[in-house]
């Protein structure tokens, strides 16, 4: 450690205002019966999510008046540093200065450490949470009979040992950090747009079929060149679906594809084999992170019939019925036997059904089709059984050609994602053992 740096505790670097280290209010004080529809948000394992410093989306609320009333002591502000004692470990957040909400009441399973600032910078805490140092800490303290969880976890938190630099470079070093991980935020809000726009396109095309009404009622779509719109009909016609336009048909998913089951395996966090791609890597974002994909041991001949190609689409059975993603670009990759892979004859047919998976039409499909009293689930049978429109392959290369360009963006910023991911996770224990310095504050030196 360098010789200017001190150990502290958290504890002794704490605000010293009332409740600054705190845990979640106990057993059932906010049960499932005190949730509303808005209020006060009530901050869980969601909201501190691996590839952010905080998820400010997918809250539970409760009533404001009961969180002032009975909750005082369990409110989070902007830079209040939370983490998870149970259940989810090992995931941290720190709230931002810009956030949704001015203040959040702390789950159960949620803890919160306010620092004073004139001793520790709360993003210099938050990285050394995220370190591997921070991470061992908290995990040799888990108690291993039923739900995982830290065991004595105020305790545990208010005495964690950390090296503490003077408070400018703490800031330096947060700067740094910070700075990575602000671009690879920008990208994925970037992604999410591009993604809404390639979504809002399928919609107007091919749900609510803005074009062909356009047509009918003599107007030129909005947007399009006219030999896009010469490939829509003026004219609609009825079908089992209620009308549709005009040479168009209904047909069955399992026309455009073939199926096929995943492969039954263990990941391993070491980078060897395969990527395997699971269920937990494709049911909560828009694309697929590879980066956060582990790695499988498979023998060479079942790794040749289970490997990943571009435009294969997997689809959940398991643990997240319906839940779907797209392979678009070529990687070392299997997929897990809770997944089956739907194969089609080209990338107008791959994109065109894969947007039909995630529109409210199969939501709604799969919700109905579901079975298993313990746990839902959906065979391959049941996944393709879905009746959808069939366009003309012309409409669907139309349709490819305008949102290809789109997600080839969320591609290249995803990957420029991966290589500022590597680049923070190489410097952080650097940066915090002081083996690196900031020179001037700014520069590494």
């Amino acid at each position: 450690m360098v010789s200017n740096w001190q150990l502290r505790t958290i504890g002794e670097c704490a605000s010293t205002e009332p409740y600054s280290t705190q845990i979640g209010p106990f057993g059932e004080k906010i049960r499932a019966q005190n949730y509303t529809l808005t209020g006060a948000p009530v901050l869980r394992g969601t909201n501190v999510n691996p590839e952010g410093r905080f998820h400010d989306d997918d809250f539970v609320f409760i009533d404001p008046a009961l969180a002032e009333s009975e909750f005082n002591k369990f409110v989070c502000e902007a830079d209040d540093v939370i983490l998870c004692h149970k259940g989810t470990l090992g995931k941290i957040g720190v709230i931002p200065k810009k956030s949704r909400f001015k203040k959040y009441i702390m789950g159960n399973s949620m803890m919160k450490v306010r620092c004073d600032r004139s001793k520790l910078e709360p993003l210099y805490l938050y990285y050394w949470l995220c370190s591997r140092e921070g991470q061992q800490y908290l995990f040799s303290r888990v108690s291993q009979v039923g739900v995982p969880q830290i065991q004595r976890p105020l305790t545990t938190l208010r005495e964690a040992t950390l090296p503490v630099p003077p408070l400018p470079e703490q800031k330096a070093i947060a700067a740094v950090l910070g700075a990575l991980d602000d671009k690879i935020e920008l990208n994925r809000r970037m992604n999410a747009t591009l993604e809404a726009m390639a979504q809002a396109l399928f919609q107007n095309w091919f749900v609510d079929f803005e074009p062909v009404r356009a047509k009918l009622d003599g107007r030129q779509p909005s947007g399009l060149d006219p030999a896009t719109t010469a490939l829509f009909p003026n004219k609609f016609e009825d079908s089992e679906l209620g009308p549709i336009p005009k040479g168009w048909r209904v047909g069955q998913v399992s026309e455009m594809c073939n199926t096929q089951y995943g492969y039954t395996a263990s990941a391993t966090d070491k980078p060897v084999g395969p990527h395997f791609l699971r269920v937990m890597d494709i049911n909560k974002n828009q694309w697929i992170n590879w980066s956060s994909v582990p790695h499988c041991v498979i023998p060479d001949e079942d790794k040749a019939r289970y490997a990943l190609s571009v435009g294969d689409i997997v689809v959940a059975r398991m643990a997240d019925p319906g839940k779907s993603a797209i392979v678009e670009q070529r990687i070392d990759a299997v997929f897990a036997s809770y997944l089956v892979r739907l194969k089609t004859e080209s990338l107008a047919h791959a994109y065109y059904l894969y947007y039909y998976l995630k529109s409210s039409a199969y939501t709604d499909y799969s919700a109905g089709a579901m079975s298993g009293s313990v746990q839902a689930n959906m065979n391959a049978k049941v996944i393709v059984a879905a009746e959808l429109l069939m366009p003309p392959v012309s409409l669907m290369r139309g349709f490819v050609e305008r949102i290809l360009p789109l997600r080839q963006r969320i591609v290249r910023s995803l990957n420029e994602s991966r290589t500022l991911a590597a680049l923070r996770d190489t410097l952080l224990p650097k940066l915090l053992s002081g083996e690196i310095k900031l020179q001037n504050n700014t520069q590494l030196q």
